[in-house]
């Protein structure tokens, strides 16, 4: 009997799928222009060191980047008095600042976990002090539904202008009891609505988590990076306007591909860079995924040959077309953070920047550096956060100059030897 009444849920979820799929319009190409938001930039700022081009495996350097270096930038997110603090993402404002968002309480998952946000002052290069967005009781109240936790906020920006906020709420078990939620804000986060829970399944809308930042498509809609961990560890590509999920797509299969961050490479062309949770055994690098009709559909690719401990990872695309990527480049832990250049007529991947290393230290010593986050203000320079050993959130800024001068000491050639990594034959 229980084998009926399985077979007729299956069969109802499929006549869903198949009227929800016949309705759906077609969708648009990618935003493949950066808008310039900020048009106050440091590119007259000529500054860089050498760039290095080790091996990540040899990376020794100890301490991360040095604030005193001319240009680049590093503080930290301002401390709000919680034990542990997680999942930051940063987003550009009207104004030319920036607007980061972060989780903070007692420990992740916690019930009195919250999430934060603070204002960066591009001039004064300065935070104000840090308020609350939402927290369990706003969110259950707002949603109208028991909530017992919160966690990795993720913003974007509509069609309008409006700033949205997409975070994580779950309900029932851990992580892979999640959905996902949003509130949008007229006025750049200072305000915000009434929570929406979004509809990602007509029958079990459980394990959507949100982690990467969305993409842009020319009629306005996003397009936002999602993932499961019930059953299944995959990749899922949300089709969204305002709070109503559109179309969804399957970006990878299996259980070892989680928190997809995405490459535009033209209005038809992306690539997805994945979390690997693959079994003992498997190889610990990055898996990768390719759509070749502005996301409709995912085909998996070669793995990018640089190892990835379970860990998030994030990416920038700069619009002189140099990419950047930003993560824990080795197999075990996350005690070392590194920043990677890619010059768009070579597949090689070099490490110009150890932003954090404790390799040097004892096992029980070493911190964790992880859930990096990149933006650009205008195109040319890069904001980036992380979480610093759980207790602090780092934000290091990358102006223009810095990131342009790097990106031009990069050798261009595609065969020439390989110091850090490369791109697998696809």
């Amino acid at each position: 009997m229980s084998r009926v009444i399985a077979l007729c849920f299956l069969l109802l979820a499929a006549v869903l799928g198949f009227i929800h799929i016949d309705g759906r319009p077609a969708w648009a190409p990618f935003q493949t222009s950066e808008v310039s938001v900020n048009a106050n930039t440091d590119a007259d700022k000529d500054i860089t060191p050498e760039v290095k081009q080790a091996n990540p495996s040899l990376a020794k350097s100890k301490t991360a980047v040095n604030p005193s270096v001319p240009g680049l930038r590093a503080d930290w997110l301002p401390d709000t008095g919680a034990a542990s603090v997680h999942a930051a993402s940063i987003i550009a404002l009207s104004d030319g600042n920036v607007r980061a968002f972060w989780f903070a309480g007692s420990r992740e998952g916690a019930a009195d976990v919250v999430i934060n946000t603070a204002v960066y002052d591009t001039k004064s290069n300065a935070w104000a002090a840090p308020t609350v967005v939402i927290d369990r009781v706003s969110a259950e109240n707002g949603l109208s539904r028991y909530i017992a936790k919160l966690g990795n906020p993720v913003p974007a920006r509509m069609a309008d202008g409006r700033l949205q906020l997409f975070f994580v709420t779950v309900s029932i078990g851990g992580w892979a009891g999640s959905s996902i939620s949003t509130i949008i804000s007229d006025d750049d986060g200072l305000t915000w609505g009434r929570p929406k829970r979004l509809i990602t399944s007509p029958l079990i809308n459980l394990s959507t988590l949100v982690k990467s930042p969305a993409l842009t498509f020319v009629d306005g809609r996003l397009g936002l990076p999602a993932y499961h961990e019930w059953i299944g560890r995959f990749g899922e590509f949300l089709w969204i306007e305002g709070a109503q999920v559109m179309d969804k797509r399957r970006m990878s299969s299996g259980r070892g591909a989680i928190q997809p961050a995405v490459f535009v490479n033209g209005p038809q062309d992306a690539t997805a860079y994945f979390r690997q949770t693959r079994s003992a055994g498997m190889p610990k690098q990055i898996p990768m995924g390719e759509t070749q009709n502005a996301g409709q559909a995912w085909q998996p690719a070669a793995d990018l040959e640089i190892a990835n401990p379970n860990s998030a990872i994030a990416t920038l695309k700069l619009q002189n077309s140099a990419r950047i990527l930003v993560l824990n480049n080795i197999e075990a832990g996350r005690h070392r953070l590194v920043l990677l250049m890619n010059h768009p007529q070579s597949n090689q991947w070099h490490v110009v920047e150890t932003l954090e290393n404790d390799e040097a230290l004892p096992d029980q010593e070493r911190k964790e550096f992880s859930y990096p986050y990149l933006i650009s203000s205008n195109g040319h320079d890069a904001h980036l956060v992380y979480t610093w050993d759980r207790k602090k959130i780092r934000h290091i800024y990358f102006p223009s100059a810095w990131l342009k001068r790097t990106f031009g000491q990069l050798p261009q050639d595609q065969n020439a030897p390989d110091e850090s990594a490369k791109e697998s034959s696809k």
